[in-house]
């Protein structure tokens, strides 16, 4: 008899596909060549063998988790500017540490936050930073997807603007597709405070011309909008507008301070959001009107931002603060609930890096990112709903194996792609020699 040869089985799992497809118990999933071939129960499974099988009674496959926001070299930064406004944040500590960055520095800040994100279930990232070849590098060592933006900054300084934007369609065009296809290149002009109106025109000009996206911040802070507001009597999203610079291609970062003609433009434009509440609460910028969002039809998935300002990369609490901040803010217990977080996390957060046809679900033909949650934990017990338990009860570390493009980057809470203690031990000494220089 032939068997089907494939590259890797799981097995006796339960199994949340976040497809058209309901949980599936005593599941299995097979993988080949890094995509998925078969998911279902292990009754139906054709006969096939594979090079590695994970025995996964009591764990539950789903999709890897999708952080649509952050700056990932930041890790560096963590608990170094705490409780102080946005603004002190930027100019005091931030921009000044920033400034002395080496490209080995991120490098390393990079490799810590590719070892947190794959510990807490995190497959796929968007980053917009600077040195973003060097977290290029990183995310090839740690085998994770990613959708990498070098930082566009003008802040008054033209050649300074020039100069980045150049950078940018380099690294661009150098790394899309790098890694074995899990890299995909956008530029990222910083926001419209930090960049002119030319700079701004430039980039989307260069954006339009070679097929690349944008990630961008909008509408974050409400002194910067209020500054636009001031200047340019528009609010930052007709601003934008107005130089034809929104368009499908643009992932824009936090959106918190729009208002009802904002949203209609973003719709019509079909811009994507990157909510990020739980920096958006720590830095006190406000709340997201993320129930205005995605019933006007805004696809919206879910960030982390930087360490700086979170602190951790793990998508599971920002899962639960999403939720039970938009209830808080509306006084509505049933808006966004736990199945409509998940999917602002997964499918969702895949649509708004435009990246659905790919990832985002456990479906036949799309490539093989999964994570396995452990179910038989005290805080998973008992399980009467499941979606109710990964979004308010679950954590990263109840992740207990990360697979990406068909490869296991973490099995039994191993990481087997690099040397946790090593990666730790460099990142710390990096951080407390960056803080002397």
């Amino acid at each position: 008899m032939n068997f089907d040869q494939v590259d890797l089985i799981i097995r006796d799992c339960t199994i949340l596909p976040l497809a058209n497809m309901e949980i599936i118990n005593d599941g299995l999933i097979a993988i080949k060549d890094g995509k998925i071939s078969y998911v279902g129960k292990v009754v139906n499974a054709p006969e096939m063998t594979a090079e590695n099988v994970l025995e996964s009674q009591g764990k539950l496959a789903m999709p890897g988790l999708i952080n649509c926001h952050t700056h990932l070299a930041m890790t560096l930064f963590r608990g170094l500017a705490e409780d102080i406004t946005l603004e002190r944040w930027l100019n005091e500590t931030i921009w000044p540490l920033e400034a002395k960055l080496k490209p080995q520095d991120v490098y390393i800040g990079a490799l810590l936050g590719c070892l947190e994100m794959i510990k807490n279930g995190i497959t796929c990232f968007a980053d917009m930073y600077f040195f973003e070849p060097e977290v290029a590098e990183a995310v090839k060592k740690a085998g994770l997807r990613a959708v990498l933006a070098s930082a566009i900054i003008e802040a008054g300084d033209f050649e300074k603007g020039r100069k980045m934007l150049k950078e940018a369609v380099g690294f661009a065009k150098r790394y899309q597709g790098y890694a074995d296809g899990r890299i995909t290149a956008l530029l990222g002009p910083h926001t419209a405070f930090t960049c002119s109106e030319e700079l701004l025109a430039r980039v989307r000009e260069e954006a339009s011309k070679t097929d690349l996206g944008i990630h961008i911040h909008i509408a974050e802070s409400k002194e910067m909008a209020m500054n636009i507001r001031k200047e340019r009597q528009l609010s930052e999203v007709e601003f934008l507008e107005k130089i034809s610079f929104l368009e499908d291609d643009v992932l824009a970062a936090h959106c918190i301070h729009l208002d009802e003609k904002d949203i209609a433009i973003l719709v019509k434009k079909g811009v994507k959001v990157a909510h990020n509440p739980v920096a958006n609460m720590k830095l006190a910028q406000g709340i997201a009107k993320i129930k205005e969002l995605i019933d006007a039809g805004i696809t919206v998935g879910l960030g982390t931002d930087g360490a700086a300002s979170n602190n951790s990369l793990d998508m599971f609490e920002s899962m639960k603060i999403a939720a039970i901040l938009q209830k808080t803010n509306y006084k509505d217990p049933t808006v966004l609930p736990a199945r409509k977080i998940l999917e602002m996390a997964t499918i969702k957060g895949a649509e708004a890096l435009g990246l659905e046809d790919q990832i985002g679900s456990l479906e036949v033909g799309k490539k093989a990112d999964i994570i396995l949650v452990d179910l038989s934990k005290p805080n998973l017990t008992p399980l009467h709903e499941l979606y109710a338990n990964l979004v308010y009860s679950a954590h990263g570390y109840d992740v207990d194996s990360t697979i990406v493009d068909g490869k296991i980057l973490m099995e039994n809470r191993e990481v087997k792609t690099f040397n946790e203690k090593e990666v730790m031990e460099h990142a710390q000494n990096t951080a407390f020699n960056l803080l002397k220089r």
